[in-house]
């Protein structure tokens, strides 16, 4: 049995099947609804329900709470339609999304930028148009059925005609399945599959307002490929970015943000460290990085937010970006790097 879903207000249509989710449905026929993680952690996917009736599978309480559930919230990755729906949706995307697709990846090059944090490039194949957005990410596939997630770190206009490939930056998660591959036997030359491109984490560049991006760790890496883009493109709305760390170390690519900030002068950099220790010498913003973005932007009421990286720190970031200083919340736009062992403990 089939259901259709109408979203609103931008009016399109598609039909969900009794047995898959609202989001495999629109994915699978084009319509860019918003997501993250997929697996019911991250609260991206957040949708209303108009009208209607469906039901959700098993979830955690920090990406959809009792009180929005309440007022009609759903979790597009979680439902299933039970009857026809209407949703509201604001940050659909336009139609004509990329196509999500599988292929084999070689593995082009290693660089280690920090002690626990690789750079990897994929060589994609050479005959296969591979067309993403600045910011997404894709999942390799693992042979046991898992799926790790990364955030592209190159922006589309970089892939090189008859060569083309994406960087990735990995964090190593000891004890994890694939990063202690990554940090262990990977080598160059090694063949993966990969899935992409994932995710709704890109600007929107339909609008003038000035923007605030915030990274912690590695979720500096689609950020950088915004900015690559921003560059590329020509779009120069003021932007400030700040990447949080627990020590300087963890900017792993400072010197290469500061170099942008010289060539672009719309573009502010705000490094924040939380645990400096007196070897490091640190003598520039210190505590946590959301804070940092209160302290300077007590009102942002005009401003659109893009924020990666660990899940506390985006967590806190909506809260008391939406709740104190007067960002609407869909003017907020996150990607939330929840491990496996986020999910295990949750």
């Amino acid at each position: 049995m089939s259901f259709s879903v109408t979203v609103q207000p931008s009016g399109r249509h598609f039909t969900a099947e009794a047995d898959e989710t609202l989001l495999s449905a629109g994915l699978r026929q084009g319509i860019g609804l918003p997501y993250g993680c997929k697996d019911g952690a991250c609260g991206s996917c957040k949708s209303k329900k108009i009208s209607g009736d469906l039901v959700m599978s098993e979830y955690q309480s920090k990406a959809l709470s009792d009180t929005e559930k309440e007022q009609g919230y759903v979790l597009t990755c979680r439902a299933t339609a039970t009857s026809d729906l209407v949703l509201e949706s604001r940050q659909v995307v336009e139609e004509g999304a990329f196509p999500i697709r599988k292929m084999p990846v070689r593995v082009l090059s290693m660089a280690q930028a920090s002690h626990d944090v690789m750079v990897i490039q994929l060589q994609l194949p050479a005959n296969d148009a591979f067309q993403f957005r600045a910011g997404q990410y894709i999942d390799f596939l693992l042979r046991d059925g898992a799926r790790r997630s990364y955030s592209m770190a190159n922006a589309p206009h970089t892939l090189v005609a008859g060569s083309p490939s994406v960087e990735l930056h990995i964090r190593h998660m000891p004890g994890g399945k694939f990063t202690d591959h990554v940090f262990g036997a990977m080598k160059e030359k090694e063949i993966q599959r990969i899935e992409g491109p994932q995710g709704s984490f890109f600007l929107r560049e339909d609008s003038p307002e000035p923007l605030v991006f915030l990274a912690s760790g590695t979720g500096f890496a689609p950020i950088k490929a915004i900015i690559e883009h921003m560059r590329h493109a020509g779009i120069e709305r003021p932007t400030t970015l700040y990447w949080g760390g627990r020590r300087p170390a963890d900017l792993y690519m400072d010197a290469w943000v500061r170099e942008q900030t010289a060539a672009l002068p719309w573009l502010t950099y705000v490094p924040v460290v939380s645990d400096a220790l007196p070897e490091d010498a640190w003598s520039g913003r210190t505590g946590f990085v959301h804070r940092a973005v209160l302290e300077d932007f007590a009102d942002l009421s005009g401003h659109q937010v893009y924020a990666c990286g660990a899940p506390i720190v985006v967590d806190s970031a909506r809260l008391d970006f939406c709740g104190q200083a007067g960002l609407p919340s869909d003017s907020f736009f996150a990607d939330s790097f929840i491990t496996e062992a986020d999910k295990a403990n949750s």
